[in-house]
């Protein structure tokens, strides 16, 4: 029984594990990720068509129904590269997809009962969006020199516009990873609040001892449009946390 709305966050030491001055202790956050990165790789695995005692795998040529569905998150991801960046995007194909099946999928996990929700804690999400941005940056280094610092000032700008403009995109540019992981956690965290909330009216109204506890069908009721609600929010966020990293990727490649 949680007995706060933000309990069920709290990440919980499972297996205590120590060697010498590193600790290797399983968490409840570890193991979810670890879990989220198992259900992908036995998904693809194990929905391939032609599984031979499990020594060889290939797809059907016409896909069966979970063939489809892996399917679609990658042409989800391809199209997401091509709409921002073009065929010059292919190579990154591999990086985009990796990062939105990680995020759909551990949102998806979140709103299982009694599971935990790893994109709902700041240091999950902020990891992720800091390691994508120190790596958009080393692209764009390697692929522009010192020509990138054009990002920070737009081409026909004035000496005495540039003055302002340039600390306001040094700006912008600096908070793109707090931007990026900040959305996810907040949105996350916000609708998992609200369930665990309504819950725990609902709970509270079935325990009075008179009439009132009959209507405790009514946060119930309310509780199932909010799961579909979250369930949008999951795929959303998703979308949204890979749209925004093809959108600066498109930045580091092509500048202005």
């Amino acid at each position: 029984m949680l007995h706060t709305p933000l309990e069920q966050f709290q990440i919980i030491l499972l297996f205590s594990i120590k060697l010498f001055c590193f600790d290797f202790s399983i968490t409840n956050l570890a193991l979810v990720n670890l879990l989220v990165l198992a259900i992908f790789a036995a998904m693809v695995f194990f929905f391939s068509s032609n599984v031979n005692y499990l020594k060889e795998t290939s797809f059907f040529f016409i896909p069966n129904t979970w063939q489809v569905f892996v399917e679609a998150l990658y042409e989800t991801s391809a199209q997401l590269l091509f709409d921002n960046i073009n065929a010059e995007g292919e190579k990154y194909f591999p990086f985009i997809s990796v990062i939105f099946t990680f995020v759909l999928f551990s949102n998806l996990i979140g709103l299982v009962p009694y599971s935990f929700t790893t994109t709902s804690h700041l240091i999950v999400t902020f990891t992720l969006s800091l390691s994508i941005f120190i790596g958009l940056n080393i692209i764009c280094i390697q692929k522009h020199k010192f020509h990138m610092l054009s990002l920070f000032l737009p081409a026909n700008t004035s000496f005495g516009l540039a003055l302002l403009l340039v600390p306001i995109e040094l700006l912008s540019y600096i908070f793109k990873p707090i931007s990026l992981g900040v959305r996810l956690f907040a949105n996350l965290m916000a609708g998992h609040t609200l369930l665990k909330v309504i819950v725990g009216f609902s709970w509270s109204m079935l325990l009075l001892e008179d009439f009132l506890a009959v209507f405790h069908i009514v946060p119930l009721l309310i509780l199932v449009v909010l799961m579909g609600l979250e369930l949008g929010v999951a795929l959303i966020q998703a979308y949204v946390f890979t749209i925004l990293t093809c959108i600066y990727l498109n930045d580091v490649i092509n500048l202005h």
